[in-house]
């Protein structure tokens, strides 16, 4: 049996084992890289473990680390507050700014990844102060970021763009953008009204009223709270709260903790937008800044990190790496470029693009893909821009696999007692795309636009 198909068997034995065993998929991974790697390819252990993906690793600690402490010194629902009121109270209207947010972000030139690092924890932290489906919240942050994936002077879109051109393929970066953009809203759309959406319209415009004690001043905190710390959940006394109302909280103000933490989260944005700074070591530094300045807030953060997340993460895509390097990718591309029935060939590399790119580096995948679809525009039986935006949209839409970096983003900052669920509905969601989406944008893209 060839190494393509050693390393294929394998990962499908990582599937069947953690479905039927509590095993983290991420451990059991380690150990199939290993064995195939060393065991059957006779490969080093920095070979097998090249793959290993650092960056994604600080990003996942960094960013969950440094949103603990914001959340214990009470930044988080500090922000939580100040943006109900900037939308005046309809709360159905937050997951659609989160959606517009990360689009703006990623489309003006940030890696996707730092776009949903940046806003998935805030998002998380609505869902869970205002009833928010966590699934319906990270969802439209994923395809918000999806959705400025390809805009010319974005990352995949410079990515994509350049490749074409290297190719000798004919593009068109505008509707390469415009047509990912129209996917992702529709996305959108189905995510907003399948999980929870229409709830919030119904529930209209909802607005908090705020404890104060005389004179304007919070009250103190029920057992169990802080002064200064975050909101306590409150009830006024001797007031029923009509049906369908929002939990009353008090109202936070700004103190050095806050202003430092708020600052540091701006540094980032701004590092990833104008400085191409790395998103990861950007929060681990505010994070340890925080600490020093504050000890007791980050006193219990670096536990309420999401290691069970990170370690699953790492885990698969060290073993996609394994599986790029010793040419599985390129094997299946090949075989598949050589069918005679060029539409459905074109149909298959998409289904590759969107299979491995759910584990796998999204531009990674464009770079080594699209290439092979040279020969398939040379029949002149498949439009070249059509392949390009369906193949480009196939491996972008499934970054919301909780094993890619979107994904595992977001299922790090759900609340912890809801990990579980949105991991498992997060698969279920993101595995429906890969089998959903190639289709789609194939036969929009490709059959259709061709008519």
């Amino acid at each position: 049996m060839s190494a393509q198909l050693v390393s294929i068997a394998a990962l499908l034995a990582i599937f069947v084992i953690g479905t039927i065993r509590a095993v983290n998929l991420g451990a059991l991974a380690f150990v199939a890289a290993f064995a195939v790697g060393v065991g059957v390819l006779g490969m080093d252990t920095s070979e097998v473990l090249a793959g290993f993906p650092a960056e994604l690793f600080v990003i996942l600690v960094g960013v969950t680390y440094l949103f603990a402490i914001a959340k214990n010194n009470g930044t988080v629902e500090w922000l939580v507050q100040a943006a109900v009121r900037a939308v005046g109270g309809r709360v159905a209207a937050i997951p659609w700014v989160m959606f517009l947010i990360s689009g703006v972000l990623v489309a003006l030139g940030a890696v996707s990844p730092a776009a949903v690092a940046i806003i998935a924890p805030v998002g998380m932290v609505f869902a869970a102060r205002y009833g928010i489906n966590p699934l319906l919240m990270g969802l439209m942050v994923v395809h918000g970021s999806a959705a400025g994936n390809f805009s010319p002077i974005g990352v995949l879109g410079v990515v994509t763009n350049g490749v074409v051109e290297r190719s000798g393929i004919p593009g068109d970066a505008t509707g390469l953008f415009l047509s990912n953009l129209v996917f992702n809203v529709l996305l959108g759309l189905g995510v907003f009204c399948a999980f929870g959406g229409r709830k919030l319209l119904r529930a209209g415009r909802a607005t908090p009223v705020l404890d104060t004690a005389p004179g304007g001043a919070p009250e103190s905190p029920e057992p169990g709270g802080r002064p200064g710390g975050t909101g306590v959940v409150t009830e006024p006394r001797g007031v029923k709260a009509p049906a369908g109302a929002l939990p009353r909280t008090e109202a936070l103000r700004l103190d050095r903790d806050r202003v430092i933490t708020l600052v540091s989260m701006a540094a980032m944005v701004a590092g990833a937008l104008v400085f191409d700074l790395d998103v990861g070591l950007m929060a681990l530094t505010a994070a340890v800044v925080l600490t020093l300045l504050s000890p007791a807030p980050a006193k219990d953060a670096v536990g309420q990190i999401s290691w069970g997340i990170v370690l699953l993460v790492c885990g698969i895509v060290t073993y996609s790496g394994l599986m790029q390097t010793v040419g599985t990718v390129d094997y299946l591309g090949d075989a598949i470029s050589q069918l005679d029935a060029p539409l459905l060939a074109a149909l298959l590399i998409c289904y590759i693009a969107a299979v491995v790119s759910a584990f796998a580096s999204t531009t990674g995948i464009l770079g080594a893909l699209i290439p092979l679809a040279v020969p398939l525009l040379a029949t002149g039986q498949v439009g070249a821009v059509g392949l390009i935006a369906a193949l480009s949209i196939s491996s972008s839409v499934v970054d919301s696999s909780p094993f890619s970096t979107n994904g595992a983003i977001v299922v790090a900052n759900a609340p912890q007692e809801k990990q579980a669920v949105v991991y498992r509905q997060l698969m279920k969601w993101g595995f429906g795309l890969v089998l959903v989406a190639p289709l789609v944008s194939w036969a929009g893209l490709t059959v259709l636009a061709d008519w």
